[in-house]
């Protein structure tokens, strides 16, 4: 148990401070499962604590509460694990890179840790600024984990890389910058988006 524990804070240091070292050791094995475990278990995690810092700050327990804690967080994990290796694919193949979905499935899998991160910080947002700042700093920190992957995990061509993303990241400005950021917060922190208006 000790040896997992160590061995998970090993993973999270490498892709923090080591992102390059981590993301090229990453290989096909023929063991996708460990992948699609590891992203229902960080989907659980998070719905979980989403649900624990709802309950803190007063709102009520109830069934579809519970029921969006232990199946519909863990199960859109993996349905967004599956969406985003699909999208890494894309970019692989634009990019010049390796065409290979169980190592695209890798890759988004070990940075799922994220998934939580985000449920969990868009939870604690309280107003619209915050709101703001916490959607940014998550979307922009997920744009350079997908470089990450797409360069050392895939082998795609690093400016086409820079390129793709680029227009990944003017396309988000869009949604931040027309009302279409409104839907796109809804979906992080009702209660946080709501004060906008007021």
């Amino acid at each position: 148990m000790r040896a997992k524990k160590r061995n998970w804070l090993t993973r999270l240091s490498d892709i923090f401070f080591r992102p390059k070292y981590f993301f090229s050791r990453i290989v096909a094995d023929g063991k996708m499962e460990d992948a699609m475990l590891r992203a229902f278990m960080w989907g659980l995690i998070g719905g979980i604590v989403v649900l624990i810092v709802n309950l803190c700050r007063g709102n009520p327990f109830t069934i579809f509460s519970l029921f969006k804690a232990f199946v519909v967080y863990p199960v859109l994990a993996v349905v967004v694990l599956f969406i985003c290796a699909g999208l890494m694919m894309l970019v692989s193949e634009i990019t010049m890179g390796d065409r290979d979905w169980e190592i695209a499935v890798k890759g988004i899998a070990s940075i799922f840790f994220v998934y939580p991160m985000a449920l969990i910080l868009n939870a604690l947002a309280f107003d619209c600024k915050s709101i703001w700042a916490i959607s940014m700093a998550t979307d922009l920190y997920m744009l350079f984990l997908l470089y990450n992957i797409a360069v050392y995990c895939l082998h795609g061509k690093k400016i086409s890389v820079i390129f793709v993303l680029m227009v990944g990241a003017v396309f988000l400005l869009g949604i931040y910058l027309s009302d279409y950021r409104t839907l796109w917060f809804l979906v992080k922190n009702i209660p946080a988006t709501l004060k906008c208006f007021f």
